[in-house]
């Protein structure tokens, strides 16, 4: 099963557009992780064109935040429909798990023991500063988090995060997250 576990980050943020659609924002660059290839990667809004064989040919889109942020704002972009690719969103999991939202430094911290390498303010402001790479770097370690969370979920049908100084246990079921789903997706490029 070829797996892709993504994160964007924006040229702009909600208030800048006034509104809460993430299709209003300007992509500044996604990072993702290959499993074919076991490698990461990112893409500048100009390099789209060599990330779309990628995702097509991808057998599930793996996200934290990624089903309500990340690919409706890449959707604008492709000139598909990336919905029908199989996704998962590990904060949709934990929400149908837990019965509430938390932060990806949250679990990182609780599940990992680490820490993000910033917040998403930081790379808007490295981005207008011309420092792109900064931002690469910044979203490339945020799809590792991402990954590792994936995995030891997988592994552990559970996940940890840190809230008020305590370690809090979420059980999750991950059973189904790796079976494969009928793809619908018409490929839009050619090759």
């Amino acid at each position: 099963m070829r797996k892709i576990v993504l994160d964007i980050e924006t040229k702009n943020f909600f208030e800048h557009v006034g509104t809460n659609n993430p299709a209003d924002l300007d992509l500044a660059l996604i990072a993702i992780h290959d499993s074919e290839t076991d490698s990461y990667s990112s893409y500048l809004q100009e390099d789209l064109s060599k990330l779309w064989p990628i995702l097509e040919h991808a057998d599930m889109l793996i996200g934290f935040n990624s089903d309500h942020f990340d690919l409706p704002l890449l959707n604008k972009y492709y000139p598909g429909d990336l919905t029908q690719i199989s996704s998962l969103d590990i904060l949709r999991e934990i929400k149908n798990s837990y019965g509430r939202r938390m932060r990806l430094e949250q679990l990182a911290e609780g599940t990992l023991g680490k820490n993000k390498s910033g917040h998403g303010s930081d790379a808007m402001n490295w981005w207008q500063a011309g420092e792109v790479e900064k931002v690469r770097n910044y979203c490339i370690d945020d799809v590792k988090l991402t990954r590792e969370l994936y995995e030891y979920a997988r592994a552990n049908n559970k996940l940890y995060f840190k809230e008020g100084g305590l370690t809090n246990e979420i059980n999750i079921d991950t059973t189904d997250w790796e079976k494969a789903k009928e793809r619908k997706l018409t490929f839009s490029l050619p090759f």
